[in-house]
């Protein structure tokens, strides 16, 4: 006789997971299974407590603790999903929260089919992103460290008159700058410092990137996608890491909205009314998108950068990359002709720009 099919809600911790099981049937029984430590091992005794690992189907929240215990199950033979927190229904006046409730609510929405889960990257992968991800760390301490030595100049009245802030130019004027009192000397030369470091350390990390890129396994989706202008080596490597197999997605506009680049809607009656871009989903594909946007701001031209990257490129992957640069310039220029503002503009066609990234996805993986 079969074992009956059980939803497994976990709801974990630092150190311990609280478990709930609810039946198979639509209204079967939903029951607390009490609290076991998050550990490898304990994990396999729960399994093997809970009956046949054919019929059991295990469900957690995305978090802090990354993807571990989805590893360790799926190894285990058992089912296993890693649910969006933001996509959990909640009841609007539920004001009690702790983890016996949590668990068991995850158990009963898991057999609902309720929840949306999240995509889980690969070990490599996810050691991409963890590089990329670090990096972006880096890119924005070092705009702390130059916001805290302009605010430190402009405190004393040292204002830079040259057109462009952080070139070679303004580097040699801060460098060039003297205090009076030796404290302040010292605070100048420190906070340049930091600038310094974070830069090197910028640095290296692109450097990293650069070398680590051709022993992962999507490489040729990576080298694909910087056929496009605008997409660098870091921006193409973010985005793949970060969404992993665009082809996932059956339409670009599925995958414009999961990076949150659609209009919002509110809709009643006869009204219809657009809002701001939803902003779900990954927010560091939507920011490297928006700066790859930049660069259809001036006309459509292969550059000889560009040209490095094409070459050796299949003949349909150059083709997307032509239309798209021909269209994103010219609809550029066309919205901002028409008074869209600056921002509002860069962002449609970062949202277009989805489309052509999807486009060239589907060609090498169909190639």
């Amino acid at each position: 006789m079969n074992e009956p099919t059980r939803f497994v809600g976990l709801d974990d911790s630092k150190e311990f997971i609280q478990v709930a099981v609810a039946d198979g049937d639509r209204n079967g029984e939903v029951r607390d299974f009490g609290v076991i430590p998050n550990t490898p091992g304990d994990l396999r005794k729960l399994v093997r407590r809970l009956g046949r690992v054919e019929e059991l189907h295990f469900v957690y929240e995305a978090g802090p603790g990354g993807y571990g215990i989805y590893r360790e199950l799926l190894a285990l033979g058992t089912r296993c999903i890693v649910a969006a927190p933001t996509k959990t229904p909640r009841r609007a006046g539920d004001r009690i929260k702790n983890d016996r409730r949590d668990a068991a609510n995850l158990a009963r929405l898991h057999r609902a089919g309720e929840l949306t889960p999240v995509w889980v990257p690969d070990e490599q992968t996810e050691a991409m992103r963890d590089l990329t991800r670090a990096r972006e760390d880096c890119k924005y301490a070092q705009l702390k460290a130059r916001q805290r030595l302009g605010a430190f100049l402009l405190r004393h009245g040292r204002r830079y008159s040259g057109k462009s802030h952080w070139t070679a130019a303004h580097h040699r004027w801060i460098i060039e700058q003297r205090f009076a009192h030796p404290a302040q000397q010292i605070t100048l030369d420190e906070y340049y410092e930091a600038v310094e470091e974070a830069s090197r350390r910028i640095a290296r990390f692109e450097t990293q990137i650069g070398t680590l890129l051709d022993e992962w396994s999507v490489a040729p989706t990576v080298k694909a996608l910087m056929a496009h202008r605008g997409v660098s080596t870091i921006t193409a490597t973010t985005i793949v890491a970060e969404l992993g197999d665009l082809t996932r997605f059956t339409r670009a506009r599925d995958l414009m909205g999961f990076v949150g680049l659609v209009p919002s809607l509110c809709a009643s009656g006869q009204k219809h009314r657009n809002g701001a871009i939803t902003k779900t989903g990954n927010a560091h594909v939507r920011r490297v998108l928006t700066e790859a946007a930049w660069s259809y701001r001036h006309p459509a031209r292969r550059s000889p950068h560009l040209r490095k990257r094409l070459a050796g490129q299949p003949e349909a992957v150059q083709q997307i990359s032509w239309k798209g640069q021909v269209r994103l310039c010219g609809r550029f220029r066309r919205l901002r002709a028409r008074g869209k503002q600056h921002n509002k503009a860069l962002t449609a066609i970062a949202r277009e720009l989805v489309g052509f990234l999807w486009a060239t996805a589907r060609e090498v993986a169909n190639s």
